[in-house]
């Protein structure tokens, strides 16, 4: 599941500005500019940021970098997008659009990467089930109707599991109800205003300028323009247009999880022709890393590596000769075990020295070959980022996989769980829906309005944990594309020691009661590029 949150802005008719776990789009600036995120604290009046700038003036200036590959496990990549067509990572040996594997490692014609969600035939799976879904499809059958004690002792620990997946579907289930009923209604209603609206002013379109300034002498229409503007304007929207798409695909997202992902009898697999539950097949899928919703994906490229060097769009949090790999291996719902214990071996077989995972999930029935997978990985020099999630809960008391530590309880050393801030150091420095934990989150970096690429040559903002880890994939890729002597534990050390230690009273996620921020993760501490290069120096 993509970590990317569902939530509503208060505004205008309740106030008709849902924000959609999609992006807010927006045309092409026509110069880069940098984004709050890149800010340092110092310098920027307490924005805080990660001080990626400061870093690339004071620090790196006239250095030497060397090539980076950082993967991006996710839903799709736009690899045309204009702020990410020249950082992308091309496959040296292998030759577009061929039908032949040039390169013997399995996968025909993986030019920017590989896709584990698809067939042969070219086709690919948009929706997935949930896993707690899956699970209870299989587990129900067993166990409907029964106690504890009817079950054999020897199948009580699955009974228990059966009880607990059963709790998280309900759940889901009712959530992803009450979200569809909102869109749903919100949808039609909005559209009606907005159009209502456009006739009243005699306009074809309800953009900021024309909000700002309307084109009446009705005092009632120049208070309700205002209104709009407002609402627009906070939630980072260039007009009401961009508005009613956003909230198309909210309803679309989530009439997708109440009709698929919570359906029982659900099962799209037979797209991609393999057997999920065999894990030690590794070559299926096809070439499409774009997939058909690469929204996610590709925003989380641009955060990690948008092209600093084009003037035009956003810039990523590394440059030039860092390279994004797409993997894609998460779908609308929950990704299968087996997918991404697979998109973490091709990553690291093909050159990945870092790999972005901004996903999740609560159930992992397979945890062990992913967990092969993240070992394979260490031996191999690579550092795996994960986004802590987005449900406002302690995951130290509530396990999210991939977990931070092994089912030997051992904590694994080239894996870095990461959490949401946000723009100021005030109660508000932590994202709402972020998930946090003294143990098992090792920082926190920036997840709130964050602006980066989207498909088709757009860009917007959106917030997450999602958009928190790239952040410190960006870090990392920086920092081994400089000191490329360092090991993915060097990496996290840095990562974390470099990290400012923070005591601001913040309000926990999901509460209303305050916390210290150093609770949240077992640094206290926001990432920082310019402290972590300073560290990084000394070590090499």
């Amino acid at each position: 599941m993509r970590f990317s949150p569902l939530s509503c802005q208060a505004g205008l008719v309740a106030l008709l500005l849902p924000l959609a776990a999609a992006a807010q789009t927006t045309p092409s600036p026509s110069a880069a500019q940098p984004q709050w995120h890149l800010l340092d604290p110092q310098q920027n009046n307490g924005v805080m940021g990660l001080s990626a700038e400061r870093t690339y003036q004071e620090l790196l200036k006239g250095r030497t970098a060397t090539p980076v590959t950082v993967a991006v496990i996710d839903g799709g990549v736009d690899t045309a997008h204009v702020d990410l067509r020249g950082v992308m990572w091309h496959n040296p040996k292998e030759i577009a659009g061929n039908g032949k594997d040039d390169d013997g490692n399995g996968y025909i014609d993986d030019v920017y990467g590989w896709n584990f969600l698809g067939g042969q035939d070219g086709r690919n799976i948009d929706v997935e089930a949930y896993e707690d879904t899956r699970m209870l499809a299989r587990l129900e059958p067993l166990y409907q109707g029964k106690t504890r004690n009817q079950v054999p002792a020897a199948k009580r620990e699955e009974f228990d599991l059966y009880q607990q997946v059963k709790k998280s579907y309900q759940t889901h289930y009712k959530e992803d109800n009450e979200h569809y009923d909102q869109y749903k209604d919100e949808y039609p209603q909005t559209q009606a205003v907005a159009d209502q609206m456009k006739q009243a002013l005699g306009v074809s379109r309800l953009d900021t300028a024309t909000l700002r300034n309307p084109p009446t002498d009705n005092a009632d229409l120049r208070r309700i323009s205002q209104l709009f503007y407002q609402n627009l304007k906070a939630g980072g929207y260039a007009d009401m247009e961009s508005v009613l798409d956003d909230m198309k695909h909210a309803y679309e997202q989530t009439k997708n999880l109440v009709e698929y992902s919570l359906d029982l009898k659900f099962n799209p697999r037979s797209i991609v022709g393999d057997d999920p539950d065999n894990l030690k097949q590794r070559v299926y899928g096809n070439a499409d890393v774009t997939g058909p919703d690469p929204t996610h994906g590709t925003h989380v490229a641009g955060i990690i590596a948008g092209d600093r060097t084009n003037n035009v769009g956003i810039m990523g949090v590394a440059g030039l000769p860092v390279r994004i790999m797409a993997v894609r291996a998460v779908p609308n719902g929950d990704e299968r075990d087996k997918d991404v214990a697979n998109a973490i071996r091709y990553a690291v077989d093909n050159g990945a020295q870092v790999i972005n995972m901004s996903f999740g999930k609560y159930f992992s029935p397979h945890r062990e070959a992913v967990e092969e997978a993240i070992r394979y990985a260490d031996t191999k020099g690579v550092l795996l980022v994960h986004s802590a999630g987005n449900e406002s809960i302690d995951i130290d008391t509530k396990k999210q996989y991939p977990s931070p530590v092994f089912l030997n309880t051992k904590t694994i050393p080239n894996l870095i769980t990461v959490g949401a801030s946000s723009r100021t150091n005030d109660q508000e420095l932590v994202a709402d829906f972020s998930n946090y934990g003294k143990k098992n989150v090792d920082v926190f970096a920036p997840g709130v309005q964050i602006n980066s690429t989207l498909p088709n040559n757009t860009y917007g903002n959106e917030s997450g944990t999602s958009m928190a880890g790239p952040m410190v994939a960006g870090m990392a890729a920086v920092l081994k594309s400089y000191f490329p002597k360092l090991t993915p534990e060097d990496l996290k050390r840095i990562i974390r020691e470099s990290a400012t230690p923070l005591h601001t009273k913040v309000l926990k996620p999901g509460g209303k009661t305050t916390i210290d921020f150093a609770e949240l993760s077992n640094t206290g501490g926001l990432v920082n590029l310019y402290k972590a290069v300073q560290m990084a120096q000394q070590v090499q």
